[in-house]
């Protein structure tokens, strides 16, 4: 009897996941992805044809005419991907994302296999819907997804725009927007905060001042600090004093964290006014 090829994968059936693994590609897209787009594209449902016809769209190339069988083809879009810039490799992924999207059933399995292996591999991108964003560290994706979430449910339209906003500026290519990301954050903290106190014009470092039960004690005095260093790096620039990944990342993550609390205390307090 033939063993089924459909049967879960040991580490799934006994759900073992290995650790997680540090993020240390972002600009750039390895040999192995470039590979893996080709086969998984294929495996989940695109013709050799369709799959050259996308990335030839995409890379402005036309298809060579001298290619007919779909051993040839194939090879044509693997070296198609592997001479392409990085970042539009994963153009050609959203391309793809796309086609398997409308045309195919197996769109949901080709996205959970390219996430695991983006995940697997400590690579800073990930495909959500058919869009590829950021990806955070898991306690920054968590913090900065869940209130957008929160926002959206408690109707605050505008502190989930301008998160969301947040996360796009963090996923421009080639270059993210860092300093964009910095200020859609704090304009999303700003809005919840303007909301909890009733203060509807003040900036979130006049809010501290003047409401200063808006958080724990000493929690209030840190975030004043935070307001203090994102306006330094992104709403005041100084020369060759631009942010750096790292602190869009976590001043957008502690963003989420402090903007979850905060959503969370206006749906159970009445504002705190002085």
């Amino acid at each position: 009897m033939k063993p089924s090829t459909s049967r879960e994968a040991f580490s799934r059936r006994h759900r073992i996941a290995p650790a997680d693994v540090p993020i240390m590609i972002r600009d750039e897209a390895p040999h192995w992805l470039r590979d893996f787009i080709v086969t998984e594209a294929l495996s989940s449902g695109m013709s050799v044809s369709q799959l050259r016809d996308t990335l030839c769209s995409r890379l402005l190339e036309s298809p060579n005419p001298d290619n007919w069988s779909d051993r040839n083809k194939e090879r044509e879009t693997r070296d198609l991907l592997n001479n392409a810039d990085w970042f539009l490799v994963y153009d050609c992924i959203e391309d793809i994302a796309v086609w398997l999207h409308r045309y195919s059933q197996q769109f949901d399995t080709f996205s959970l296999k390219l996430n695991e292996a983006l995940m697997r591999k400590g690579v800073g991108w990930q495909l959500i819907n058919t869009s590829v964003e950021t990806r955070g560290e898991e306690v920054f994706e968590a913090a900065v997804r869940t209130a957008i979430d929160l926002a959206s449910k408690t109707v605050k339209p505008v502190a989930a725009k301008e998160l969301h906003e947040a996360l796009h500026d963090l996923s421009r290519r080639p270059e993210a927007d860092l300093t964009g990301a910095i200020q859609h954050a704090m304009a999303a903290l700003e809005c919840v905060a303007r909301d909890v106190t009733g203060d509807v014009n003040a900036t979130l470092g006049a809010l501290l001042k003047k409401h200063p039960g808006i958080l724990p004690p000493a929690l209030d005095d840190a975030l004043s600090k935070i307001w203090g260093f994102a306006s330094d790096r992104a709403r005041h620039l100084r020369e060759n004093q631009p942010p750096a990944i790292e602190e869009a990342n976590l001043i957008v993550g502690l963003a989420g964290t402090l903007a979850t609390y905060l959503l969370m205390k206006l749906s159970t307090n009445r504002p705190t006014r002085r």
